[in-house]
């Protein structure tokens, strides 16, 4: 009998004892490739030893000093590596242990900006529908997923949403791409205009939108235009790149791809590579020194913010991509996964679209392809095709009620950064296999 609190009470699953590259593997032996590198962290795969010694190393000089007494080297050169290629002005480096506690400083961060900032009014918060932030009640505010939300509603601050950039199921057959993204950042605007314009200190989206809507990225112009309105307006710009960033779409940072930069950006997963929980928060300098120069504290904090092991991984982590050309190689062999993924399976009868970047892929399947219309709910496909992928020893990401919480299914893949030619077969072929079994 199992003492262990798990994800579902009822679940059967195996003992994960090793790793191998791509590989996880059971205590029957049995081998699984990670296509999902659990939910978008295992970017380096699961036996990097790069990471892995600089884990030993770190421990045996200094485990843990509390940053209320002091800083540490790992922490110092991963901040100084993260600013260097930090889009726009962001300047500072707040370490956290995961996505959710990222958001968490980042939504206390803009309210103390606007406060210090002589703009107390400053209190509302704008995110988008069938977005996922984290599971804190804070991130779990700002949020749009209505299923993890329903319960735990009363406990939740008030927090608008407006409609998220997702051209699949929202940019009209006659309406193009330029007047989608108009339309959609429109939204923006409106709101902000109908909570008063005073009263507004934050917009927050993810850079991609991940497990909630399946590697959704945004139409061109999108970005651009919610930029300038978060400009026009004095509201403060959180980018969530917890699953988009660290490389995944084929750049450090998934904003730059849209060539716009926040004001204050999250991110996590990637940055460990799962050999340890780190995440964290960037700011502009305006923002920084704005906090320096009046109270000169951030009323927030964790105990294990800037922990000297999970810093000395993510320091790894970072050499690792630089010194192995990963991003790059992100772009060039997500070229190929997509190619393959569009033969394989665009021209299928239940799957209705397949977008992403880099090595950030999402199916989205549905009933009707010419209507575009999800399938019932009550079929349960996506825990269908997760359950029947993982007999194939298929590791992947099936997540339900893409369209509004309840209805739509999607599968999100987000293998390793060290996949080969060969393992994309495999993938999609072990996929292939899974979707049969379910479709047909």
């Amino acid at each position: 009998m199992s003492h262990i609190f798990p994800r579902h009470c009822h679940a059967d699953i195996p003992r994960a004892v090793a790793g191998d590259g791509c590989y996880l593997i059971d205590a029957d032996g049995k081998r699984y490739f990670d296509g999902s590198g659990g939910a978008a962290v295992s970017c380096l795969g699961h036996s990097n030893a790069r990471v892995t010694q600089a884990i030993k190393d770190q421990a045996d000089a200094l485990a843990f000093a509390h940053t209320g007494f002091f800083t540490t080297d790992p922490a110092e050169e991963l901040a100084d590596m993260l600013i260097a290629q930090a889009p726009g002005d962001l300047d500072r480096v707040y370490f956290v242990s995961g996505g959710s506690e990222a958001v968490e400083a980042a939504i206390k961060l803009a309210r103390q900006f606007h406060i210090e900032n002589g703009a107390p009014e400053r209190r509302h918060l704008i995110a988008r529908r069938q977005s996922y932030h984290g599971n804190t009640l804070g991130a779990l505010a700002v949020g749009g997923n209505a299923w993890r939300r329903q319960q735990f509603a009363p406990l939740l601050i008030d927090v608008s949403h407006i409609a998220p950039c997702y051209e699949y199921a929202e940019r009209a057959e006659d309406e193009t791409s330029e007047a989608y993204a108009a339309r959609a950042a429109q939204e923006l605007e409106d709101e902000i205009l109908r909570l008063g314009p005073d009263t507004v200190m934050a917009f927050l989206a993810e850079s991609v939108v991940g497990a909630t809507l399946g590697a959704v990225p945004p139409v061109a112009d999108y970005f651009t235009r919610i930029r300038e309105i978060c400009d026009r307006y004095g509201v403060l710009l959180i980018l969530d790149e917890v699953m988009c960033g660290m490389g995944r779409t084929g750049h450090l940072f998934a904003c730059e791809a849209d060539g716009i930069a926040p004001d204050i950006l999250c991110i996590a997963k990637g940055l460990g590579a799962g050999y340890q929980p780190i995440g964290a928060m960037l700011c502009t300098d305006a923002i920084y020194d704005r906090i320096a120069a009046g109270t000169g504290f951030f009323q927030h904090g964790h105990t294990y913010l800037g922990h000297p092991i999970a810093t000395a991984a993510g320091r790894a982590v970072l050499q690792e991509l630089a010194e192995e050309d990963l991003i790059p190689r992100v772009r060039e062999i997500g070229d190929r996964f997509e190619a393959a993924l569009r033969d394989r399976f665009a021209q299928k009868p239940h799957v209705g679209d397949i977008r992403g970047r880099g090595l950030f892929w999402g199916i989205e399947f549905v009933a009707d392809r010419g209507a575009r219309t999800p399938f019932d709910p009550t079929r349960g496909l996506a825990g269908k095709l997760k359950k029947a992928a993982f007999a194939e020893g298929l590791i992947c990401y099936p997540m339900p009620g893409t369209r509004d919480g309840r209805h739509g299914d999607h599968v999100l893949l987000a293998p390793p950064f060290i996949m080969t030619d060969d393992q994309i077969g495999e993938v999609v072929d072990k996929l292939d296999r899974a979707m049969t079994a379910v479709f047909d």
